[in-house]
């Protein structure tokens, strides 16, 4: 027998944290002790190698039979699933996001942030953008042999954002073969059609494999109008017209067109002169423009992948290890037309111009509905992880080293079209006349402005009606609307040295012994397009984010057996780490981590966990450029907002009259909150911010009872306490600051125009944050015994969250909660039932997840089904809404030619989630990580 191909099948059930070699191995060189070959793989969660680590700490592996068994054609889709995912991080329903992170796939480990959950492929860092997200998108599935995610926080271990835990993607080794994938499915709507395609082939000799996987996907987009809580506007179909915009694409002029010729906002009437001022009637709601209908409710992916891994044996004690991947990610979004003010420019329709009606200056409104806006961002990554690795023995006993190297280099460019430049809107506004050919033009007739040059506008002519200065008109379209180019590179650069083994026996067994050394430096630059720059376009104002930081840390690790074959102790052990981080830019940190596993009982298995962890702040957080957006939030002193403070000291010393109703796009009164403002406010970077810290337990029990063979059952308690988080001081929070809190302070950079409503804000990042959670995983799987009819396995995975605390301070320094359980994507309970029935070449799985209910604040003229809630003493009255459970079915064949058919759909019922009027993780009245439809879709896989 040739032990050393024994070694390479074996190595598969763990983690080649340092992609050291299979056969890097004492017993490779010695064929009579086959029986420690076992002890030496690795997990998630430690560097020391030995199959007892893999229980000493909660962790979830996902095979790639689990990950086949699901109908999701992404690793974002199927970490997302997992019970302990918290709210998508910048879901694909939230198509008003912008910035560099837009069109990725984020994880979110206990709803504690997706920068605080550390991604691994193969043991060493994802590349991350520099905001400190990690893009899963990147990582093709074809590639993928399992996932394994640690529930634990792991910053000794792992350094930096492991504060929540680690997911660990361990790609596909000593293929050999070849295979053949294809996955083709859409929601039974008809849309968001969605195909991949891919092929794997390995070669696996004496020495050496090589495996490549080269793979191509596509997702279609859905658009808002095609659903049933999307189309409508924003309170759903209930409240149709809720949320629509007075500024409209028929487009109006503020002027007399009033009863009695009373200012107001005049639209034209079917069939009128836009230049004839007695053309035009009051503009009133059935006018306003519902956005939605030209917005994407979940934006368009494109990915083209290629992955290849080798391995070569230089000696019998020596081996390289390396990965390379390509991947080319292509994301498209689109929004409706900009909703264009005059007032927010200062670019009056000039009362030169030929198409205004009254020859004067007026202002005016009007979206620009002929050109939405749309977004398509493309990023290419490259990547390269590889060193050397092998074993020495030393005083009878034997290590393994390993030396490596990584580069990713993530390239992004984003192209923007649908956005105004207003140095063109400046001049198409201007003075204008009929030449002799009857042609509006730019200028006057003593100094016309070539039509090439400038073309004039009409913004009071509505979409679909024709005449001159339409912005049907291809022409004018291409002066007023350029394209425009954003530009990012991160990169990531690392090399590291590890050494394990056994450092002494004891009584109890092996002294384990691992030490380790990493130097890492992070890169980062984005520069937003020169009309982003400098303001001279109708998108959101940005500036560049430049910056990098390099850091030394050093690590070491112990696992100590204590007893040993023992009555109530067949075994105690501990496990303790530390490790030591140099930052260049802000210092050092120690973090360490004690463990601990006692198994009284064969059967019976008992372990624990206290972790420091932390979280350095990013490239965006230091040295992030200033950026602009139109925030949603409730201004306590509009008396529209439920259990308004209007009429307070603090809202009459701003000046704020009472009865004064929070104004929205257009400047018109809202109806329901939080309300868009009609104004950029502005958020930047703060370059003396400190790392983030965290201290982590956990508790568990894992129960596989020897009276019933295939059953195992798991408990874990967790808890979590984040200090100084990093958190963009919101325009909410600085408003309930200053005017409900009395904090004097936080009024200082809020801006009033006479009216009353807010028209600028700056909101800046700070360690102001502290987050506390806890809660029980449950795990329950039973593998039942084989019988005529087949097999059955069932596996139950619930997640419990018992306390979810996000904690601020008043103005006289006291703790206040500002966030709680069954708060929108905080569930008290996520649940996931998987029963799969196998017999012969034919199988079926089928799987429910449940989420348990949620809670939104009431808003005003919707309902509100517990509004005592305030008068108890409680912060706000509440509106809520009931679990949910969504139904997955897969049924495949296996051929007699090497093929695997199925076909399956995931929410199978079409089961629809609650209208949510906060628009939670989205841009519509729905919770973003809800499934939007009953997708169908067909697998078929071909073994060479």
């Amino acid at each position: 027998m040739n032990h050393r191909k024994l070694r390479l099948g074996l190595l598969p059930t763990g983690i080649a944290l340092a992609l050291v070699p299979a056969f890097a191995s004492a017993q490779d060189a010695a064929p009579t002790d086959q029986a420690t070959t076992l002890d030496r793989i690795q997990v998630t969660g430690s560097r020391i190698r030995g199959v007892a680590m893999e229980t000493q700490q909660p962790i979830v592996t996902l095979s790639r039979e689990d990950i086949e068994q699901q109908g999701f054609s992404s690793v974002a889709d199927v970490l997302q699933n997992l019970t302990s995912a918290g709210s998508p991080a910048i879901s694909r329903s939230e198509a008003l996001a912008s910035g560099e992170n837009v069109g990725g796939y984020y994880i979110d480990i206990r709803n504690l942030g997706a920068t605080r959950t550390l991604v691994l492929v193969n043991g060493k860092r994802l590349g991350a953008t520099t905001g400190g997200l990690q893009d899963l998108s990147q990582i093709p599935m074809s590639a993928i042999d399992r996932m394994e995610i640690l529930k634990d926080g792991a910053s000794a271990l792992y350094g930096s954002d492991a504060i929540a835990g680690v997911v660990n993607v361990i790609t596909r080794k000593r293929f050999q073969g070849a295979e053949a994938n294809a996955y083709v499915g859409q929601f039974s709507e008809g849309d968001g059609g969605t195909q991949q395609y891919s092929f794997t082939v390995g070669q696996s000799g004496e020495r050496a494999g090589t495996t490549l996987s080269v793979e191509y996907s596509r997702e279609q987009p859905v658009f808002a109008g095609d659903r049933w809580f999307s189309k409508w506007g924003n309170a759903g179909p209930d409240y149709p017209g809720s949320g629509f915009s007075p500024v409209s694409e028929n487009g109006s002029w503020f002027g007399p067109c009033g009863p009695g010729g009373a200012d107001t906002w005049c639209t034209l009437v079917d069939g009128g002169d836009p230049t004839n001022a007695a053309d035009y009637r009051p503009h009133v709601a059935t006018d306003n423009a519902n956005p939605n209908l030209e917005m994407m409710l979940r934006t368009g992916i494109e990915r083209r992948s290629v992955f290849a891994s080798t391995n070569y044996e230089i000696s019998d004690n020596i081996a390289f290890d390396a990965d390379i991947l390509y991947n080319q990610r292509v994301t498209d979004q689109q929004v409706a037309g900009y909703p264009y003010q005059s007032l927010a420019f200062d670019t009056q329709l000039s009362g030169d111009s030929a198409f205004n009606p009254v020859g004067q200056d007026i202002d005016f409104r009007r979206r620009l509905w002929e050109v939405p806006r749309t977004t398509r961002s493309e990023l290419q990554t490259y990547r390269f992880a590889g060193g050397f690795s092998g074993f020495f023995e030393l005083g009878g006993n034997y290590w393994d080293w390993d030396v490596g190297a990584l580069l990713n280099r993530n390239s992004l460019s984003k192209t923007g079209h649908g956005d105004a430049s207003l140095i063109a809107t400046r001049q198409a506004l201007g003075p204008s006349f009929v030449n002799d050919d009857g042609i509006v033009q730019c200028g006057s007739a003593l100094a016309p402005i070539a039509l090439d040059a400038c073309r004039p506008w009409n913004p009071l002519l509505p979409s679909g009606v024709a005449g001159q200065g339409s912005l049907a008109d291809e022409e004018l379209q291409n002066l007023l609307f350029p394209y425009f180019t954003d530009t990012g590179t991160t990169r990531t650069t690392s090399y590291t040295a590890n050494l394990s083994g056994t450092a002494m026996e004891l009584p109890a067994g092996d002294l384990g012994f691992a030490i380790g050394y990493e130097h890492r430096k992070e890169q980062g630059r984005f520069v937003p397009d020169a009309f982003a720059q400098s303001g001279e376009y109708t998108g959101l104002a940005a500036t560049t984010t430049q910056g990098d930081y390099s850091l030394d840390e050093f690590y070491v690790e112990l696992n100590v057996p204590v007893l040993a074959d023992m009555a109530l102790a067949k075994e105690l052990t501990f496990n303790v780490a530390s490790r030591y981080s140099d930052y260049s830019n802000f210092g050092d940190t120690t973090n360490n981590k004690l463990g601990f596993t006692w198994r009284p009982l064969d059967e019976l298995l008992i372990r624990g966990t206290y972790a420091e962890g932390f979280r350095a702040p990013s490239i965006d957080n230091l040295y992030g450029g200033i950026g602009s957006s139109f925030e949603e939030y409730t201004d306590p002193c509009g008396t529209g907002a439920v259990n308004s403070v209007n009429g307070n000291v603090a809202c009459n010393a701003a000046g704020v009259q009472i009865g004064y109703v929070q104004l929205g796009q257009g400047l018109v009164p809202c109806t329901t909150y939080p309300c868009q403002t009609p104004d950029q406010f502005f958020t930047g970077s703060n370059p003396n911010l400190v790392p983030e810290s965290s201290e982590s337990r956990t508790m568990g029990v894992v129960w596989s009872p020897g009276w019933l063979d295939g059953l195992d059952i798991t408990v874990d308690w967790y808890e979590y306490k984040i200090e100084n988080m990093i958190i963009a001081d919101s325009v909410d929070r600085i408003l309930r600051d200053c005017y409900v809190l009395g904090d004097g302070g936080r009024c200082a950079g809020i801006e009033r125009a006479a009216d009353g409503h807010i028209t600028n804000l700056f909101y800046g990042l700070a360690n102001l944050g502290q987050m506390e959670t806890a809660g029980f995983d449950l795990g329950a799987s039973y593998r039942l015994p084989e019988t005529s009819i087949g097999q059955f396995t069932v596996d139950w995975q619930n997640t419990y969250t018992s306390r979810y605390d996000e904690v601020g301070e008043n103005a006289d320094g006291e703790s206040i909660i500002i966030g709680s359980v069954g708060a929108p994507g905080i569930f008290r309970l996520r649940s996931n039932l998987g029963v799969d029935w196998d017999l012969n070449d034919f199988s079926v799985s089928y799987h429910a997840r449940y989420y348990s209910g949620m809670n939104e604040s009431c808003v005003a003229g919707r309902p509100c089904n517990d509004p005592d809630r305030y008068a108890n003493g409680e912060p706000d009255a509440l509106r809520r809404q009931g679990s949910n459970t969504f139904h997955d079915i897969q049924l495949s064949l296996k051929t007699p030619w090497g093929a695997t058919v199925a076909v399956g759909a995931n929410n199978v019922f079409d089961h629809r989630g609650p209208v949510m009027f906060t628009q939670p993780s989205s841009n519509y009245p729905y919770y973003g990580g809800y499934d939007i439809g009953r997708f169908v879709y067909m697998k078929y896989q071909q073994r060479f």
